[in-house]
């Protein structure tokens, strides 16, 4: 991710936390944008590669530069992908290390309520865009509710826990994501929500899940056994739909696509 407070410096732990979330989410994202096959991707806020390896496997690209500034994520970026079009390096996401208009797309999946100042972030996508190239993002809708934790934060704030969250999270407002790109210039703005739901075996591997996130382990350490199990079963009360295949979890996010001008 870019620029956060909230850190993940655990590739394959955020694999498991967020990575899969995020590729289910991008199959109904990409299905959406509908990519030209052959373009020259940037991957901004790519994390531990796991919109980027759906990039490569979906859309057929020409490259895809990604970049975080989390080394441990970029590390196990470059070790999951075996394809040889990607690169990644350690970056920001309000200062792109590209010449301009040097890609024919760019996105942030998952990661402009990461960005302190996302218009800042966007404009710096448009600026690598080549004129009629594509500029898109989805994030969770987390005040609205659709981040896939949301019931464990819900069971944390009844025990007057204050889960941590991103600095910019307004930003994920589909409202706002309109006006932030139409603010940038682009053209033919669009944008939709994306439900999703998440199969997990029970209960206990969503739970375990969880607490590889963020910084929720960290608030969840300093609290009493009593505590941590209070919310634990609130939790489980309100998380999920138990059934013979599965626990089901549901999440949605915010989605925008744009086209750089010129």
């Amino acid at each position: 991710m870019s620029d956060q407070q909230i850190r993940f410096d655990d590739g394959a732990g955020y694999e498991q936390m967020m990575g899969k979330w995020s590729r289910i989410a991008g199959e109904v994202f990409l299905d959406w944008v509908a990519p030209a096959p052959g373009l020259e991707w940037v991957d901004v806020g790519c994390g531990n590669g796991a919109f980027t390896e759906l990039l490569v496997d979906r859309c057929a690209p020409r490259s895809v530069r990604g970049l975080d500034v989390s080394e441990a994520q970029i590390a196990y970026a470059r070790t999951r992908h075996t394809a040889g079009i990607a690169k990644f390096q350690i970056a920001s996401a309000m200062e792109l290390p590209y010449g301009s208009a040097s890609a024919d797309a760019a996105v942030m999946a998952l990661v402009l309520f990461f960005v302190p100042k996302p218009a800042i972030g966007v404009a710096e996508m448009v600026r690598v865009v080549r004129p009629g190239g594509l500029v898109c993002a989805y994030a969770w809708d987390i005040e609205g509710g659709g981040f896939p934790m949301e019931k464990v934060f819900s069971s944390m704030r009844e025990q007057g826990l204050v889960p941590t969250l991103p600095p910019s999270v307004s930003a994920a407002n589909i409202d706002a994501m309109q006006a932030l790109w139409e603010r940038a210039g682009l053209l033919h703005v669009e944008t939709r929500q994306i439900h999703i739901r998440r199969r997990f075996t029970d209960f206990e591997e969503f739970w375990q899940a969880c607490l590889l996130g963020g910084g929720t382990r960290a608030a969840l350490d300093k609290v009493s056994p009593a505590t941590l199990q209070a919310i634990k079963e609130s939790s489980h009360a309100k998380a999920g739909v138990a059934s013979q295949d599965g626990f089901w979890v549901d999440g949605w996010a915010n989605a925008v696509k744009g086209v750089v001008s010129g």
